[in-house]
């Protein structure tokens, strides 16, 4: 009869995890590419008996493996928070100056900000630090496109690592005028790959 505890179970993998990725090889390398250690981790090859081998003697190859576990464990946990995120819309509301400099989406999770360039305009697209999915979205690095009212493209890019992407307005009326024409609304929408 096993009585181990779950507890002692997962003390002894963690100790087991340490000794062997915290030992050294003299002249260890990296033996197995990333192609073969993802097709493992993902089941779809599995490793032949020589690449065990090397990874079990190598403990740099073996941090690797784990790397590239956590990488793939972290991705798919944001691909199931990003499922969960249909887009966001927002509305230009009256300004008593007839500009508009900032934009927010109803959820508040994206600002679109429009700023006077020489003789044309600027969009910034920024996403909220604190909206639900903003850690899968920056670790996806995964398209976006902002929309007008009328669907015409306003801003399409990736966001960079502070969270925004930037565009220069494509129309000719400002952004104040083109929205009040175009059902004064934008959208906000992630496109495939």
């Amino acid at each position: 009869m096993n009585t181990k505890t779950a507890a002692q179970s997962t003390l002894e993998q963690r100790v087991q995890e340490s000794l062997l990725l915290d030992r050294r090889v003299e002249g260890d390398r990296l033996v197995l590419l990333d192609a073969t250690l993802l097709a493992a981790l993902d089941g779809t090859r599995p490793l032949t008996a020589n690449e065990r081998a090397a990874l079990q003697a190598s403990p740099l190859t073996t941090r690797r493996l784990r790397q590239l576990a956590i990488e793939r464990r972290a991705s798919q946990a944001g691909e199931v928070a990003m499922q969960g995120w249909r887009g966001s819309h927002g509305r230009l509301r009256a300004a008593s100056s007839g500009e508009v400099d900032a934009l927010r989406t109803d959820d508040g999770w994206f600002t679109l900000h429009l700023l006077a360039e020489g003789s044309g305009w600027r969009t910034i697209l920024q996403l909220a630090a604190d909206a639900p999915f903003a850690p899968a979205l920056l670790a996806a690095r995964a398209p976006l496109r902002v929309r007008d009212g009328a669907g015409r493209t306003i801003l399409e890019g990736r966001l960079d690592a502070d969270g925004e992407c930037e565009a220069a307005w494509p129309f000719a009326a400002s952004p104040a005028s083109h929205l009040q024409a175009h059902d004064a609304a934008f959208s906000v929408e992630a496109l495939p790959g």
